[in-house]
């Protein structure tokens, strides 16, 4: 059996949690859901499938020190900082290169920070399958979420037929991938039972992903090896990545290699899951009053329902006679928004950023 590793990707820019999570400080190391910092509980859920030194986060410049304060027993070189974001595949052939020089065929599995699983056994048994089956044969394999509501918000994955068995769980062939639909088309794919919702969730071995990214980026893969030559040449990590990592290619890993691809399989998760999206998200994780307010705080209500209010322990925030709001109280800055208005956060931080007077805020 190859040795086993799983890279974490950390990155991101805060702007969906915005103003609890900010560039320095974003999702995955705070407590949105939970007792502890997302990440950490990512890498809690790992122990019993591979060891924490075979344990590697990719995080940004920003985000270094916090990494490092909720995850205090990884060690300092499992911690790899890409100079500048060049999306996931570049993120991919890092992770690929990072687990290559401490074993040169090793299965990985490259995983989000983020997630919400409470079945931490159901998830180290899908991904033992994962690993099983890209040992067994030269597959780009993703875990596929079973969908328990007809989501628009994730991007899906046709199954197709049952490739093999491992670890006692079906493998299947990929058929195709499908992006975000609309609602119409969503209750389809509940109703047919053959569509996962795409986690972003992969397994592979070192040598099939490096194949991999032969065939689909061969410019992106001439920029790896470059690397991997400095490396070999005894250069450090970092020194190397500031050189040369700013002008890999810019692509996602599902664009480039895993639509494309024919040798991706799937397996079918076996646990629960929530990538906690958005503050809307946080309704389905903390209890509602009688008027169907969600509470993570102090508040009080007065003619108000269906509203979602988060904020420290020790200061009161009242809602009186508002329906459908988002309110977010931090020390230095409040939201208060439209719950169907969520997923416009993102362009509030943006224009924040923009400002001269205000960017401090991000």
């Amino acid at each position: 059996m190859a040795e086993r590793f799983v890279v974490i990707m950390a990155g991101g820019r805060g702007e969906r949690f915005w103003p609890a999570s900010r560039l320095r400080k974003p999702k995955h190391l705070l407590s949105i859901v939970g007792d502890k910092p997302m990440l950490t509980q990512t890498v809690d859920r790992l122990q019993g499938l591979v060891p924490v030194e075979n344990i590697i986060v990719i995080t940004n410049r920003q985000q270094m020190e916090g990494v490092r304060e909720v995850c205090p027993n990884l060690p300092d070189q499992n911690i790899v900082m890409e100079p500048v974001g060049r999306d996931t595949a570049a993120a991919v052939g890092l992770a690929m290169l990072v687990v290559k020089q401490r074993s040169t065929d090793a299965a990985l599995a490259m995983l989000p920070a983020d997630a919400l699983i409470n079945d931490a056994q159901g998830f180290r048994d899908t991904l033992a399958a994962a690993f099983e089956a890209a040992e067994t044969s030269p597959s780009l394999l993703t875990i596929g979420i079973k969908p328990t509501e007809p989501a628009t918000g994730y991007g899906y994955v046709r199954r197709g037929d049952e490739a093999l068995q491992a670890a006692g769980l079906s493998v299947y062939e990929v058929a195709e991938f499908k992006e975000k639909p609309d609602l119409e088309t969503a209750i389809s794919y509940l109703e047919s039972g053959d569509y996962y919702w795409n986690a972003g969730m992969f397994v592979w071995r070192v040598s099939t992903i490096a194949d991999a990214l032969d065939e689909f980026t061969p410019v992106l893969k001439q920029g790896l090896d470059e690397i991997e030559k400095g490396l070999e040449a005894g250069r450090d990590l970092d020194s190397l990545l500031e050189e040369l990592y700013p002008s890999l290619e810019k692509i996602s890993v599902d664009f480039a290699i895993m639509e494309k691809a024919m040798n991706v399989k799937t397996v079918e998760s076996t646990f629960d899951w929530d990538d906690v999206g958005s503050w809307t998200a946080i309704e389905r994780h903390f209890p509602k009053d009688s008027d169907d307010n969600t509470i993570n705080g102090l508040a009080a209500f007065g003619g108000a329902s269906g509203n979602i209010v988060v904020g420290p322990k020790d200061k009161l925030i009242a809602v009186l006679g508002v329906d459908d709001l988002i309110v977010v109280q931090t020390d230095d800055a409040t939201l208060i928004c439209k719950k169907d208005h969520a997923q416009q956060i993102k362009t509030l931080v943006r224009d924040l950023s923009d400002s001269n007077e205000l960017s401090n805020f991000v």
